[in-house]
């Protein structure tokens, strides 16, 4: 088996892995909430913050190890990180459909976010092996998996706990997990790298401080930040609002198809946005990604009718799709290639540290103002983070252009 097969081979399998992992984790995330009113009689203030709580605290725990993993797999290989991650996610999903408190479910989803970032991993590891021409086709690809996963978990995820509870599905969600972390270990080939683009070797804190002093890859990932803190803000207390504006029954069921329908626009623009990223410029894509978002985002806190937020939410999903892998093509284009999974995990930890930010920012102003108030704060977060990408690029161009002009 030449190179080029290897690699459409580890796309695939990488994507079937992807599939199964976002649709076994959407089974139970967007449900989080309402889980937490099954241990006891709480107001919904309460359940506001601590699905917040729950919610984040895995991502926490993970900006701090996403770095290290990426060291690691820039010089054992990321095939052993996924391994790590996928086994060590699914022990930790079982054992959350046996708990009977709120703060022993907040400290299984800290350890899980110790061993988490299986999809980051994944994209870190396809962008490896993807040529620089076609990234952000191959990266939009595998997104596909990650998207379609997303779009089946929360349907699905509704049905099951409807027909039998939570506990059996955390039990089939952990399950899945495994099985996906079990094809990587039987199916992967990880390319070795070539030894010419590895040579140079750069201490943590030479990688660190490179980040830093990169004003373009180090306001990159502001942006990355910026944009979970405003998606995922409203996640947690989603559900609740899903149940705000329907009469009360089968509400996993409509939450899921809340979650879904965004993952479906997702899904029909990815790869296009990926191939106009590869033709104009990752960082031209995003700017007009963001400012989409804000446009369908904004709107959602003023609906009075279910079908209403559902088709804000598919056109939401539709600019969402393109972000993630324009966004991982642009850093890979500002790093080394030695480096590449490190500065990748920074990048993924920035995003962590957003996913950390929004859950428990919007589960705090829910509370506080009401869900619909955090629809605005996260619209209003899209649109500075395009400022903030307008300004980054505009300051790049000129930096050229005086440049050029010396």
């Amino acid at each position: 088996m030449n190179i080029i097969q290897l690699v459409k081979k580890n796309l695939v399998i990488m994507w079937i892995a992807n599939f199964f992992v976002a649709a076994s984790a959407t089974m139970v995330l967007p449900f989080l909430s309402l889980y937490i009113e099954t241990f006891g009689t709480f107001t919904d203030d309460y359940v506001q913050k601590w699905s917040g709580f729950v919610f984040s605290i895995t991502f926490l725990s993970a900006l701090f190890f996403s770095p290290i993993w990426g060291r690691v797999s820039d010089k054992h290989g990321y095939k052993r990180i996924l391994m790590i991650t996928g086994f060590g996610i699914s022990v930790s999903v079982f054992f959350m459909g046996f708990v009977n408190s709120v703060e022993q479910l907040f400290l299984l989803r800290l350890i899980m976010g110790i061993v988490t970032g299986f999809i980051p991993t994944s994209i870190a590891f396809i962008s490896s092996q993807a040529s620089k021409e076609s990234a952000g086709k191959t990266l939009a690809t595998l997104q596909t998996g990650t998207v379609s996963g997303s779009l089946l978990g929360p349907l699905l995820g509704g049905l099951i706990v409807d027909l039998v509870g939570f506990q059996y599905t955390f039990i089939l969600t952990s399950f899945f997990i495994f099985a996906a972390a079990v094809l990587v270990t039987f199916g992967v080939k990880e390319i070795k790298k070539d030894e010419a683009s590895t040579k140079k070797v750069y201490s943590r804190k030479e990688v660190f401080f490179q980040v830093l002093q990169s004003p373009l890859l180090f306001m990159t990932m502001i942006v990355s930040l910026i944009i979970q803190v405003a998606n995922f803000s409203i996640q947690p207390v989603l559900a609740l609002y899903v149940n705000d504006l329907s009469n009360g029954a089968n509400i996993a069921l409509l939450a899921g198809l809340a979650f879904s329908i965004t993952g479906l626009g997702n899904l029909v623009a990815t790869r296009k946005w990926g191939q106009l990223g590869d033709r104009i410029g990752y960082e031209k894509v995003l700017l007009l990604l963001l400012l989409m978002a804000a446009i369908f985002f904004i709107p959602q806190s003023f609906v009075t009718q279910l079908w209403q937020l559902i088709i804000l939410r598919f056109f939401f999903g539709i600019a969402l799709g393109g972000m993630i892998p324009c966004m991982t093509a642009y850093v890979r284009e500002l790093a080394p290639s030695s480096v590449q999974g490190e500065v990748l995990g920074y990048n993924v930890s920035f995003r962590f540290l957003g996913n950390v930010i929004g859950p428990s920012l919007g589960g705090i102003l829910s509370g506080v103002f009401g869900i619909a108030s955090v629809f605005i704060m996260s619209g209003s977060l899209f649109l500075v983070a395009a400022l903030v990408l307008w300004l980054m690029l505009r300051r790049e161009t000129t930096a050229e252009q005086q440049s050029f002009s010396a």
